[in-house]
């Protein structure tokens, strides 16, 4: 039930429905019977974080745990914020309304580096102290995960715990430890102590930093016993892992609306730009009957017409072929509509086009990610031309008419020839289309060219790379628009000053927590979105505390340097990573894991191969 207050302030706002919970599939509990409250929050608007299927995940594990009640927490627009401070309405859960600075845990997943300044606005919302040392025995135990962790140090100081890897296990060993020392008595710090000892949970307030005269990270040493390096967590058997029944149905639009089954874990590709396709290693799959059981479950509970097989890339899955024709069998008969995304250029088969045009309406999307020959080869993309053209044949030949290609600029090795190469790849696609005699009559072809500012990301071969600079990317920007002769090719590309402050904001260290603090306080806040981000801002700051954007973005970094992430352990090793580093830079490629293992250090993991013909 809504309370009387928010219920006739909602009257003022754009989406009230984004703030009122009452989804069906949403979870209540008798306050009488839990005893660990968990505020999941999501650093952005309702819509956004309502698609994200590890956010449904660890929902529905934590409540499904006896004396345990998750509720869910998103940031406010602008719009509600306002009303939230004129009527002094602290941010509250979904599913009680009661404020998170009443839970126990306040959990943040870090998705994406533009969201910390609204993790701060949404800890400040909520009544909890910014930083764990200013945090009381009464105060929430705060708590980070995601893919953005890997290297929490910019925002370390504002965690009291940070879960690396994956979390359906270790969530439910924080929530025990926490019942246990609160019956035994005992204080925050000693809490914080013994969760240190429960594998992949980082304290960051348990480890000091010192720096070189230079900026440089010197060393980073474990205080009162914690271990000196931390290694995430990973679920062995995916099979065995929790996966949802039921999902939280939303009651307005939110981006990704459908039903969504996890089919793997992990990625055998190795490109070297790809940061989740190293920390999520192992690659683990789901068996083709799981996935298929959880897909009928979730559809018949939920209503969806549409399900999503999702993971890094789908058509890597060894049994994708009988797991679609097994799906076939209801999804056709009960109208739901199958989305395949992460499709592979150079796994494209006619037999996968087939089931793809049942499923799919609208155009094909495919990464070929750089336009020469000689860059794919650099950043291990291991897609051939003759193999992109290959597949835009097939769905052309198919019916497709429009065909939207992903590409980066500003890539280790590049040069103008590479972003020259972008629009040469798209006009040969637009000429393969009206040389076929099978095209449709009547119809012309689209081709959608979207590139992205390379981002140097940590754990991944190109960590050690300097990003280009600004100028340099709308330099390359204005090349690319320039060589573009047709109006079959549209051209769309990211904001350079987001990519830097991305870079900065990946390999960073903690001083960076003051400069987040300072933007924050100046009204930084949903900066994922463009009409939010203030890159003066960000510049300010950085100014006042005395670093340099470009150190972090811009400089090259040597093999032998101490990283400010290399106390923690993701599996692949910094050796691996210097070792494809080099083969970049000979534009000499490494098999895919399946193919043949190149010795990235992940499987030590699983306590033996990956793959058992390895």
């Amino acid at each position: 039930m809504i309370p009387a207050q928010i219920d006739r302030l909602l009257l003022k706002v754009q989406k009230p429905a984004r703030y009122c919970g009452g989804e069906p599939g949403s979870v209540i509990k008798d306050p009488a019977e839990v005893d660990v409250r968990f505020a999941f929050c999501f650093p952005d608007l309702y819509e956004v974080g309502m698609s994200h299927l590890g956010m449904k995940i660890l929902y529905s594990l934590l409540n499904s745990l006896k004396g345990v009640w998750c509720e869910r927490v998103f940031a406010p627009d602008t719009d509600f914020q306002q009303v939230m401070e004129e009527h002094n309405i602290r941010l509250y859960g979904l599913e009680s309304f009661d404020p998170i600075c009443d839970f126990d845990f306040v959990g943040f997943t870090l998705q994406y580096e533009m969201c910390y300044t609204t993790v701060l606005n949404m800890l400040r919302l909520g009544g909890v102290p910014l930083r764990s040392a200013d945090r009381g025995e009464k105060d929430p135990i705060v708590i980070g995960g995601g893919p953005c962790v890997c290297n929490p140090e910019p925002v370390a100081p504002f965690f009291d715990l940070i879960s690396l890897g994956e979390g359906e296990e270790v969530l439910p060993e924080v929530c025990r430890l926490y019942r246990e020392c609160r019956q035994q008595g005992l204080s925050r710090r000693q809490f914080l102590r013994k969760a240190a000892e429960i594998p992949g949970i980082y304290v960051p307030s348990l480890y000091q930093v010192s720096y070189l005269p230079d900026g440089r990270v010197e060393k980073v040493e474990p205080l009162d016993g914690a271990p000196a390096v931390v290694t995430k967590r990973i679920i062995k058997e995916l099979d065995k892992a929790f996966f949802p029944e039921n999902f939280v149905v939303p009651m307005t639009g939110i981006v990704h609306d459908r039903a969504m089954v996890e089919v793997l874990r992990g990625c055998i590709r190795g490109c070297r730009f790809c940061q989740a396709g190293y920390i999520y290693r192992p690659f683990r799959e789901r068996s083709p009957e799981l996935v298929d059981r959880q897909a009928h479950q979730l559809c018949r509970a939920t209503g969806y017409d549409e399900v999503s097989l999702t993971s890094l890339s789908t058509s890597d899955h060894s049994g994708l072929e009988r797991l679609m024709d097994t799906l076939f069998t209801w999804t056709d008969q009960e109208r739901v509509n199958i989305a395949l995304p992460s499709l592979r250029v150079d796994n494209f088969s006619p037999r996968l086009m087939e089931m793809v045009q049942r499923v799919r309406k609208s155009g094909l999307t495919f990464a070929p990610e750089a336009g020469s020959q000689r860059l794919r080869d650099a950043i291990n993309k291991n897609v051939t031309e003759d193999e992109v053209m290959r597949t835009c044949r097939t769905a052309f030949e198919g019916g497709y008419t429009a065909v939207k290609l992903y590409f980066m600029m500003g890539l280790p090795t590049e040069t103008m020839e590479d972003i020259q190469a972008i629009n040469q790849l798209a006009q040969k696609v637009v000429d393969l289309y009206y040389s076929l005699p099978t095209k449709p009559r009547g119809k012309g072809v689209t081709v959608t060219v979207s590139v992205a500012c390379f981002v140097p990301k940590p754990f991944t071969p190109f960590e050690f790379e300097p990003q280009d600079s600004i100028a340099s990317f709308r330099e390359k920007q204005k090349h690319l628009l320039a060589t573009v002769s047709s109006k079959k090719i549209k051209i769309h590309y990211h904001d350079a000053a987001t990519s830097r402050l991305e870079a900065v904001l990946a390999r960073g260290d903690r001083r960076l927590a003051d400069v987040i603090q300072q933007v924050w306080e100046q009204g930084g806040n949903l900066e994922g979105w463009e009409e939010h981000f203030s890159m003066a801002r960000w510049e300010q700051a950085l100014a006042d505390a005395g670093l340099d954007a470009d150190f972090y973005a811009c400089r090259r970094r040597e093999y032998d340097e101490v990283f400010p992430w290399d106390h923690l352990n993701y599996g692949v090793t910094k050796e691996f990573l210097a070792r494809e580093n080099r083969k970049a830079h000979q534009s000499l490629t490494s098999e895919n894991c399946r193919a043949h293992c190149s010795g990235c250090g992940a499987n030590h993991l699983l306590g033996g191969a990956c793959f058992a013909d390895n």
